[in-house]
């Protein structure tokens, strides 16, 4: 049987890492595997659909499409997500006879995934092992039966992923508040909220600035913390036109990372027969948690550029009108000292000023970066810092130049704007009552971490996950089980199978739901969603297939269908107009949520249309009316002897939490997931030895062993004093309460550990 941490170390095949991406092996790849999931024709239809104005936004990730879109306008990793959800595989009835739960719980993610597409509403009753078949109407009944039960609206869960649209989105969180609570975590909480609160702090707005004909026009690029080549590979293409612009690129990351060296664009004769393009110009291999170090002293370097020369090379204009907090944020910056910096970044002062060199040479700056900075403790305190960078030159508010946070979940950003959250602005729930006429609560909610603390503390009882897979997402994963397993009632939206269908509360549900590449009908019209990408742009998604299987609901049927069974129509709202008409929603949506006015013409023209800024005009929402120049401690992530600090990260061949197969194709890792990478000098300085098989053991202050046992190690070009592994094995090891200041964020990318021999047969 395919188990949870089965491992047969014979198996792995690990070679040296690449040092290009794509070109026709990404193409062989992507439809290797789209074939072998469903037929010619249903790929095909599905992926000449994929990112086109009339058709299917790609689930799998947030990256924009650009203004003139090639025929196959989608990466190898996107034609996988596409073609995975595209399955002619089903999970029905006789699946769940033949397979009990506890045997389920034992299979691999990948073994859960690879069954197929969810056909009908199941049920775990409280005692038994097995999920049974249940109507629509009796499984919505459960659902709502135990929430008017509660007594306390605050002893209810209401997670979100990013899959969700914007319609779904908005008449979730109008379900919960209608019913009474504020507790909407969602997968931001997990990854970008490090930087909605740093942005918010400092610029008024959590989101990025800049819009993709700013990538392309930027003089210079950070990629920070980032693998835009396995993550976000389309963002390859729109580096490769900065760089056929003119444009330089410099890497920050702990691995090297093939996309970011050299990049064979298969839409290109050069990416199929030639070299491709060089990305990076200079890789800065830091150390996890270096990054704040780096960017103080940059900082520092520009503030001494300008003694040297005095008016030439900050861009005084611009601090003295838009900003606030310049002189402080001077004298804390100049007490940077050089050993704390190269001790903390683990680079030489050469490379800094070379780096340096760049920023000066090059007017317009864009800084990118995903989760190798949020998910550490001083991950807001990072993003502040690079904000400050990018402020003492000018680089905010004008084309080619801003802050760039790529989102991984495809409206993973549009969900936060649609009031997914569970600390709302005081002025959308204003707005929000003036539209629907009762009054939202007004006190903060649970993230993600808060709701599985509530649930281990007996106070939150029923758990609604909408798309996702919660228990393999979140942190602490023996923590975040065991609260689960503490509720009444667990229920999950999804469209395929995965490790949180496992992990049952007394009774449990699984409500099969559309994928994005599923036909919507409703009232015998065909609707659309709409979704916000990375950079703001708002746009429709239209799926093509026949649905899975006719007893699939869409996301808005089921929330309209549970809100008004739960609420009984109190307040008074037309949940069975919002099911029939997905455009009454977006017609309240847009009197609701500024920016989405005249919202049904508007997302009608193709392409859609991009939400304004104010940041983009240099206007900041912030309580100055400026942007605001911060000061940060100073902070050095430092492992004690004996051990390293450990970044789990996402193999080329996965999504999210789900992998497609054992192989990591740009890292010479194939067969295997349970491998730890190693630096060989860290290896011979610890006496182990390449390819020995070792538990990773967690090592924290509350005084438990997080262990994670059987992976084989791997001699690896990481930084000296690092690891890295893949997650969502890894997740046990992240402590429930190590998170990052103010934001609340798991530090994923930040987990001491020791290797010890393995301890299993």
């Amino acid at each position: 049987m395919d188990k949870v941490g089965d491992q047969d170390g014979e198996r792995l095949s690990a070679g040296p890492p690449k040092t290009w991406a794509a070109g026709v092996p990404g193409v062989r790849h992507a439809l290797t595997y789209a074939l072998g999931q469903t037929s010619p024709r249903r790929a095909a239809l599905t992926l000449l659909n994929l990112n086109q104005t009339a058709g299917l936004d790609c689930p799998g990730c947030a990256w924009p499409e650009p203004d003139r879109r090639h025929v196959n306008e989608y990466c190898e990793n996107g034609a996988k997500h596409v073609a995975d959800e595209a399955t002619t595989r089903r999970v029905g009835a006789d699946f769940f006879r033949e397979h009990p739960i506890s045997e389920l719980a034992g299979r691999s993610d990948q073994w859960l995934n690879q069954q197929g597409r969810l056909t009908e509403p199941m049920v775990k009753r409280p005692g038994s092992d097995h999920y049974e078949p249940i109507g629509w109407d009796e499984a919505l009944g459960l659902v709502a039966g135990e929430l008017r039960g509660l007594g306390d609206p605050d002893r209810a869960l209401f997670y979100t992923s990013g899959r969700l649209g914007n319609e779904a989105a908005f008449l979730l969180q109008l379900f919960a508040r209608a019913y009474g609570t504020n507790n909407l975590p969602d997968c931001s909480n997990m990854c970008h909220e490090s930087s909605g609160v740093a942005l918010i702090d400092t610029l008024g707005v959590g989101k990025g600035s800049v819009s993709l004909d700013d990538i392309h026009d930027a003089d210079l690029i950070f990629v920070v913390g980032q693998n835009p080549g396995t993550n976000h590979p389309r963002m390859l293409s729109a580096l490769e036109q900065t760089k056929r612009s003119g444009g330089q690129v410099i890497a920050v990351n702990p691995l090297p990372e093939a996309g970011l060296m050299r990049f064979k664009n298969p839409q290109k004769a050069r990416g199929i027969v030639g070299r491709g393009t060089q990305i990076a110009d200079q890789f800065l291999q830091i150390r996890p948690g270096g990054d704040l170090a780096l960017f103080q002293a940059l900082n520092l370097l520009l503030l001494e550029a300008e003694d040297a020369r005095p008016g030439t090379v900050l861009d005084h204009g611009f601090i003295d009108e838009h900003s606030t907090g310049f002189a402080e944020f001077a004298r804390h910056t100049r007490e940077v000292r050089w050993p704390d910096v190269l001790a903390a970044t683990g680079l030489t002062r050469e490379e800094i000023e070379r780096a340096h060199e760049r920023v000066l040479a090059g007017g317009k700056v864009i800084v990118c970066w995903a989760m190798g900075l949020t998910q550490h403790k001083h991950g807001v305190a990072t993003i502040k810092e690079i904000v400050n960078f990018l402020l003492l030159r000018g680089n905010i508010g004008r084309p080619g130049a801003g802050v760039c946070p790529v989102r991984g979940h495809s409206n993973v950003q549009g969900d936060r704007t649609m009031g997914i959250w569970e600390r709302p602005p005081a002025a959308f729930l204003d707005a929000l009552e003036r539209e629907f006429g009762f009054p939202p609560p007004r006190e903060h909610g649970l993230d993600t971490v808060g709701a599985i603390q509530a649930m281990l503390a007996g106070r939150a009882h029923v758990f609604l996950g909408v798309g996702g897979n919660f228990v393999r997402a979140s942190p602490d994963s023996a923590a975040t089980e065991r609260a689960l397993r503490a509720c009444r009632l667990t229920a999950h939206i999804s469209t395929k199978l995965n490790r949180s269908h496992t992990v049952c509360g007394e009774t449990a549900l699984i409500l099969p739901t559309l994928g994005r590449s599923d036909r919507d009908v409703q009232a015998g019209v065909e609707q659309f969603v709409t979704v916000e990408d990375s950079m703001s742009q708002v746009h429709a998604s239209r799926g093509r297939l026949h649905p899975a299987s006719d007893r699939l609901l869409s996301e808005v049927a089921i929330i309209s269908r549970l809100a008004r069974l739960t609420l009984e129509d109190k307040p008074d709202l037309p949940w069975e107009t919002f099911e029939a008409d997905y455009g009454a929603v977006r017609d309240r949506i847009s009197r609701v949520v500024p920016g989405f006015e005249d919202f049904n013409a508007r997302v009608a023209e193709p392409g859609g249309f991009r939400l304004p800024n104010p940041v983009s005009a240099r206007v900041f929402t912030t309580p100055s009316g400026r942007a605001v120049f911060t000061r940060n401690p100073f902070a050095r992530l430092e492992a004690p002897p004996g051990h390293l600090i450990l970044q789990t990260l996402r193999s080329h061949d996965q999504w999210n939490t789900i992998p497609y197969s054992g192989d990591d194709r740009y890292r010479g890792i194939r067969r295997s997931r349970r491998v730890v990478l190693v630096n060989p000098a860290d290896l011979a300085e610890l006496g182990i030895a390449d390819r020995d098989v070792v538990d990773l053991v967690g090592v924290w202050h509350d005084g438990v062993e997080r262990r994670a046992p059987g992976f084989t190690v791997v001699a690896y070009p990481t930084t000296p004093g690092s690891a890295a592994s893949y997650y969502p094995e890894t997740n046990v090891l992240v402590p429930l309460d190590s998170v990052a200041d103010h934001s609340n964020t798991p530090t994923s990318k930040a987990v001491v550990i020791r290797l010890e021999p393995a301890t299993r047969d």
